[in-house]
């Protein structure tokens, strides 16, 4: 039986493996909490050329609004997060996902990103388009 030359050292098991790991890793995407002052919104994404996604889970007491801003103009409303909701929303490439904070207390969220997670982030005053 023939096998391949990679796998006939332990350093390069090891390194193959290591490989996977960090496939791994970077598969898993951005997990992190988010905090939005009132009256503000939180900009991820804009100018990425993949698709992404966002788990959102609202951890603090205020309710809050997702949008998506796509690449050519204008605001298209997704969903709104109760406190102690969980929502999936799905973002076009190139679109911007906006978190609103439309209440007078502090928002906050615990996000996982995943797809394409070269994104910029950012904060900007509520209805900015």
């Amino acid at each position: 039986m023939r096998t391949f030359s990679i796998f006939r050292s332990a350093p390069a098991v090891a390194i193959f493996i290591l490989g996977l790991l960090l496939a791994t890793v970077c598969w898993a995407g951005i997990r992190s909490g988010l905090r939005i002052e009132p009256g503000k919104q939180f900009v991820l994404g804009g100018s990425q050329l993949g698709a992404f996604k966002v788990e959102a889970h609202n951890v603090g007491k205020v309710s809050v609004e997702i949008k998506e801003r796509p690449r050519g103009g204008g605001i298209f409303g997704k969903t709104t997060l109760a406190p102690g909701a969980r929502g999936t929303v799905r973002f076009m490439a190139g679109s911007s996902a906006l978190l609103l904070n439309p209440s007078k207390e502090e928002a906050s969220l615990n996000l996982t990103i995943t797809g394409d997670t070269k994104l910029s982030m950012g904060y900007e005053p509520n209805g900015k388009l």
